[in-house]
């Protein structure tokens, strides 16, 4: 059941339209990503359901309330920003209690929801520090506490972790996580990296030209992506025309194919005989030759030249297993069902 309706929304800015006619609607408790190019319209989309851009069109909806018609303060939303906005003459204790404060709630009430959330973040050895003794990550921490604290009914994040180098990134991607799934509040992240979406997203809406190019799980929109555009930003598969999928596989397909670069497996057949046995039912097996080699942290990226196409594979980078060198002649094997088709 949806908890926030999004209901043919536009927004145009003098002649350039910047959302054109958005349709989505999001369940409770969910984390739902935002995902696409710069210009794509996703912040203007989170500023139209937190009230700070006029829609001109279309209608918003959160549990049985239309609010698109309300001013920000009486939607019941909470903002988390890419800079983190912090009072700096504040704690942070004090920057969390500004907000509940004012609410008018009783001092007790104010500390109680205060330390609490203090302790859902992890931050309350921190508590009495002032913005500039933290690192960003803490800080960052602090802003989403902020917003957490109000207990609001829909929390809204844009780019919240791009500001912060690699390993803090990771790690606080990991806590928002946790924190999202203990508080069970239902949110809507924008972000640009294909990493934090599939990581973070419940469900994940790609966003290209103003419009939704397709909403769905993080695995539907990775294996399963229903466009050309979906299939190019999403991952790094390989992405063949109808005639290259047929002279490496012959199979002919009725629109252009992705082969995601794990899907394809392979085994070294240097000092074997070119001919190779017949593949069992529902794979391909190809021969092709290794021309690069690359380490990609968790995995081993290879590029594979057969049949005149160059092919991205990847492989487990373990530590006991050996690494093909360039030059090496490779058996790939392929399963049909692991090649989808997206229509051109």
């Amino acid at each position: 059941m949806s908890y926030l309706t999004i209901a043919n929304v536009s927004a145009t800015y003098g002649a350039m339209t910047i959302l054109d006619g958005i349709e989505l609607s999001i369940g409770q408790g969910e984390m739902h990503i935002l995902l696409g190019p710069s210009g794509c319209g996703k912040t203007t989309l989170l500023r139209s359901i937190a009230g700070l851009t006029a829609p001109s069109g279309g209608e918003i909806r959160l549990g049985d309330r239309r609010i698109d018609n309300l001013p920000p303060k009486e939607r019941g939303i909470a903002m988390v920003f890419q800079h983190y906005a912090l009072f700096p003459n504040m704690t942070v204790r004090q920057n969390l209690a500004f907000g509940l404060e004012q609410k008018r709630l009783s001092r007790a009430e104010v500390a109680r929801k205060v330390d609490a959330t203090l302790a859902m973040v992890a931050l309350e050895q921190r508590a009495d520090m002032r913005p500039h003794q933290l690192s960003g990550g803490q800080r960052q921490r602090v802003a989403l506490a902020r917003a957490l604290v109000l207990e609001p009914a829909l929390l809204l994040l844009d780019e919240p972790l791009s500001a912060l180098d690699a390993q803090i990134r990771k790690r606080l991607r990991d806590e928002l996580k946790r924190i999202q799934r203990e508080s069970g509040l239902t949110s809507i992240l924008v972000t640009h990296d294909q990493d934090e979406a599939l990581t973070l997203g419940d469900r994940v809406s790609v966003m290209n030209a103003g419009r939704i190019a397709q909403t769905g799980t993080p695995r539907e929109i990775y294996h399963r992506p229903d466009s050309l555009f979906v299939a190019g930003f999403i991952g790094d598969g390989n992405l063949l025309t109808p005639d290259e999928i047929e002279r490496l596989t012959g199979i002919r397909t009725s629109g252009s194919a992705i082969i995601q670069p794990q899907d394809l497996r392979f085994e070294s057949v240097n000092g074997a005989t070119a001919t190779m046995a017949p593949a069992p039912d529902g794979e391909i097996h190809v021969q092709g030759v290794v021309t690069d080699v690359s380490l990609s942290g968790p995995t081993i990226r290879y590029l594979v030249e057969a049949k005149g196409l160059t092919l991205k594979v990847e492989a487990p980078n373990r530590y006991d297993s050996a690494e093909l060198s360039t030059g090496t002649t490779v058996r790939l094997a392929l399963r049909k069902g692991d090649i989808h088709v997206v229509p051109n």
